[in-house]
């Protein structure tokens, strides 16, 4: 039966524009009686006052934003239940078992989880978001930054654990020291085991400090050791020990181009620009045409005996010779002669 009721006037409307006497949120209780919202009178149970509107519990706590264990019944109703539920759960073994269950999983933190799933996706109800402010505004600023900070570090690492797992290793450090002193980079690592390709890159050292100082010069730096682990087979089976004194000996000595150092090592070109870019070797263009053209010009010279080009160039020029002249007596065409004899027409 209901209480006897002060019929206040309705505190706002749902958007389907459905009235309610109680504010969202809240569940007006008291010792013998509990408010409905959607009419504003007292009963002992509004869960099953609820029928006479066309309601379900469920439908209800969800419209007026309350908790899905929220209790629509009276105090007084509320300790009946609990003491006929003690009764039973003494004298029924069904009860007994089921409550056993359900004490062995909120043991295990299996209830817990089994409910972060099931909220995931759903709205917060109202009631649970106000808990929540005032739980929350009883913590200060610093310690909910700690606590966020722990629970964020403690979600990478079960990430690198099952990443490591998964590539048949105990730890992301035994992985992570395997493949980079193979050759491979942090982003590659990334991007096999489906996470973005910086990820390894950002949270390594946090995840695990020591492995990643142990791998920051083969991956980090101006030369990095492990750029250099696929040229240094090839440049072994050349005759070189080291990938630098490989291509200045190719580039700068013999004068070879980039394009047949490529070649050589089965490689490709980009791959030996940036070889040349970490070990400080300067990029010659057109490095093979550039040398035959230095020494065809010596080759003039020296059969002239002047010391180079320009010199042979220059005396027979102020003798009066006509560049035809020239180019008759030395066999070379008179535009190249021009090109590099750095004299006015």
């Amino acid at each position: 039966m209901p209480a006897p009721a002060i019929h206040d006037g309705p505190v706002g409307e749902l958007s389907d524009g459905t009235v309610h006497f109680v504010p969202i949120g809240e569940m007006e209780i008291d010792e013998e009686a509990a408010r409905c919202h959607l009419c504003g009178d007292w009963f002992r149970s509004v869960g099953v006052h609820l029928r006479v509107h066309g309601w379900d519990r469920a439908g209800y706590r969800d419209a007026f934003g309350l908790e899905r264990g929220q209790s629509l019944e009276s105090l007084t109703t509320q300790r009946r239940r609990s003491t006929a539920l003690t009764r039973r759960r003494a004298r029924d073994p069904r009860v007994r078992a089921g409550c056993e269950t359900g004490l062995r999983w909120a043991t295990s933190g299996e209830l817990t989880r089994a409910a972060a799933t099931s909220a995931r996706g759903r709205r917060q109800p109202e009631q649970r978001r106000r808990k929540t402010v005032r739980a929350l505004e009883s913590i200060s600023v610093r310690a909910r930054a700690e606590a966020t900070t722990r629970a964020s570090v403690a979600r990478l690492r079960d990430t690198a654990d099952r990443v490591a797992r998964s590539a048949g290793h105990d730890s992301i450090g035994d992985l992570v020291r395997e493949r980079v002193g193979a050759g491979a980079s942090l982003a590659e690592l990334s991007r096999e085991a489906g996470l973005h390709k910086d990820w390894l890159c950002r949270h390594l050292a946090t995840i695990d400090p020591e492995s990643a100082e142990e791998i920051r010069p083969l991956v980090s730096g101006p030369r990095p050791v492990r750029h250099d682990a696929a040229l240094r087979e090839r440049v072994g089976a050349a005759g070189f020990d080291d990938v630098g004194d490989y291509l200045r000996r190719r580039h700068l000595t013999e004068h070879r181009t980039v394009a047949s150092i490529a070649t050589e090592l089965g490689v490709s070109r980009p791959s030996v620009d940036a070889a040349m870019t970490r070990h400080g070797v300067p990029v010659t263009v057109h490095a093979a045409v550039r040398r035959r053209t230095e020494e065809r010009a010596a080759a003039v010279a020296t059969d002239f005996g002047y010391a180079c080009l320009a010199d042979y160039l220059h005396a027979r020029r102020s003798v009066g010779l006509s560049w035809r002249r020239i180019a008759h007596e030395c066999g070379q065409p008179a535009t190249w002669l021009r090109r590099r004899s750095g004299l006015p027409d």
